[in-house]
Formats: structure tokens, C-alpha cells, sequence
């Protein structure tokens, strides 16, 4: 049996600009997913997919030779996984090439809507099963800047920026003097990354200037030791990005009240955001309505 197993991520600078080279800072979480696979005596793939509590989501059994373009089922994961295992053939044409299969058992460590990562953690263990490039992989299938997988395959934070198309991966020493006043709050739903994408593309325009100020805000926060100038930071983000996209920051739709600063993660209007405040939130949001609430430190690896 071979295990793996990818971290899961965050992108705290950069959201949606990183897709036109900006330079973003994200951290792998301590949340991930693992891979397990084992060889059987039948040309078949048994397929099983848990979730955080070990309950099944997903179970199929895929013969060898449905692994091709022209396969189509009336079952969505089915089909996104046969078109990830086909992706794999084709960038390495000895994939699957056996009379023996295997039982692939995957078990996320944390819940599905939570956005940390289940489809590049998926991309970066088979990528690492199959032995190819991950960032290719997820290009040809589900898309997106690729500093997800930079996040799955490193322990510490990292600054990420696309040059030529091409991932520019720095480990960073981010370690916020001040994380004890850090916190990720759940928003009770799952972005779609990719209808976030296509809003920010279809409403962005020239960036130059806009790409420069977020280049020098990631820059800041790495080394700020100071809360109360890592807050303006947050700010001033959410007012770049709201200005690209024409949408309001999420402090200004739902936490106008709040004493301290809110900051989107990834796509807007889902998955966490990034508080950051002296007093202990935790009672607000939950009044609020938003129960998962989850502390740097035990949130950030």
C-alpha cells in the first residue's frame, strides 16, 4: 500500500489578482487529505471517498478501460473523476497501463463546504501516486492559479506569483507576533471559485497600479509585528479588490458593527475570512450566526 497526503490551503493576499501575476501570500493549513492505494488482482479501480467524520461520500467501481474520452455517466463525480484519471493518461501514457487495478481510499480532514482544498488535494495526491506535474494536472482540469497546490506540497508559508504562466513558489517567514488576535470564520456556505473568477474577469480592467498596491500589502504583512497596522492592511485590501470587482467588502455587508478588521479569503462571499481583532470575537459571531470559528494556530500549519 502507498499513502500520501496534501495540506490543505488559504490564500490571506492576492485573491483573484494572482490569476494576472500578483504576488499573493498563502499558508498551508494543518487541515489535508490523504491517499491511499493499494494493488488488487482485478483491472478495475474500487474507488471510496470519506469525509472528516470517516463517513462514505463516494464509492464507485471503475473498470480500467471506462477510463477514456468518450465515457459519460448521469453521476457529476463520477465524470469529473474519470476526466481527472483520463487527464493523468494522457500527461503520463503508462498510467493505468496494467492487467492489475488498485483500491484508492481518500479521507478528507475536514468538511467539504469548508474551501480549504478538496479538489487540489485530490489533484496533488494523485499527482503524486501517478508521479506528474500537479500544476499541470489541475490546469487541465479544474483551472485556477495553482497556489493551492503550492500550498498542498509545502509546510510553511509561502509567497506565490505566476510569471509567463509559470508558479513562482518563495518560502516566507510569516509568523505574526500577534496571531493570538488572528481568527478564520466560516461563512456557513462554499464559494464556487470558478463563478468568483469569471465575476472578477468580466469586471476587471487595466491593473497595473491596483496589482502594485496589493504586490506592496503582501510585502507588509509578512513583516508587520504591529496588529493594529496589519488591520489597515486587511482594510485597505478589501477596498482594492472591492474597487476591481465592484462589490462591497464582507465587513460592510455583514459585520458593519464589528470592532476590528474582516478580511475575504479566496473567492468573495464564501468559505472563511480572516478576522483580526484585540478582544476575543468569537461570542459576536456566533450571535451572528456563525458558529466555526477556529484559531490561527489551530488553523495555520
Amino acid at each position: 500500500m502507498k499513502s500520501y497526503r496534501s495540506h490543505g490551503k488559504l490564500l490571506l493576499t492576492g485573491e483573484y489578482v494572482v490569476l494576472d501575476g500578483a504576488v499573493a501570500l498563502a499558508v498551508p493549513t494543518k487541515y489535508g487529505q490523504t491517499f491511499e492505494v493499494e494493488p488488487i488482482n482485478e483491472p478495475k479501480i474500487i474507488w471510496e471517498s470519506l469525509d472528516e467524520k470517516g463517513t462514505v461520500w463516494f464509492e464507485n467501481e471503475i473498470s480500467l478501460n471506462q477510463i477514456n474520452r468518450n465515457f459519460s455517466s448521469t453521476h457529476d463525480i463520477l465524470n469529473r473523476l474519470i476526466q481527472i484519471l483520463n487527464t493523468v493518461k494522457e500527461l503520463s501514457p503508462n498510467f493505468l497501463k496494467t492487467e492489475q487495478g488498485f483500491r484508492v481510499v481518500t479521507k478528507l480532514e475536514f468538511p467539504k463546504n469548508w474551501g480549504l482544498g478538496s479538489s487540489s488535494t485530490l489533484i496533488n495526491n494523485i499527482s503524486q501516486w501517478a508521479n506528474i506535474n500537479a500544476y499541470k494536472l489541475l490546469e487541465d482540469t479544474f483551472g485556477g492559479s495553482g497556489y493551492d497546490i503550492a500550498c498542498a506540497q509545502n509546510d510553511n508559508a509561502i509567497t506565490y506569483q505566476l510569471q509567463k504562466k509559470e508558479p513562482i513558489v518563495k518560502p516566507v517567514n510569516f509568523n505574526p507576533s500577534f496571531k493570538e488576535h488572528l481568527y478564520f470564520i466560516h461563512l456557513n456556505k462554499k464559494q464556487n471559485s470558478r463563478e468568483g473568477i469569471k465575476h472578477y474577469k468580466a469586471n476587471k480592467g487595466h491593473l497595473a497600479t491596483e496589482i502594485t498596491e496589493i504586490n506592496e500589502i503582501t510585502s507588509k504583512m509578512i513583516t508587520c509585528n504591529n496588529l493594529s497596522d496589519f488591520e489597515k492592511l486587511l482594510i485597505e485590501h478589501e477596498h482594492i479588490i472591492g474597487r476591481i470587482t465592484k462589490e462591497k467588502p464582507v465587513k460592510e455587508l455583514l459585520f458593519s458593527d464589528f470592532n476590528g478588521s474582516v478580511k475575504s479569503l479566496g473567492a468573495w462571499g464564501g468559505d472563511f475570512v480572516l478576522v483580526a481583532s484585540k478582544e476575543n470575537p468569537k461570542n459576536y459571531f456566533k450571535q451572528k450566526g456563525f458558529a466555526t470559528i477556529i484559531d490561527y494556530e489551530d488553523m495555520v500549519l
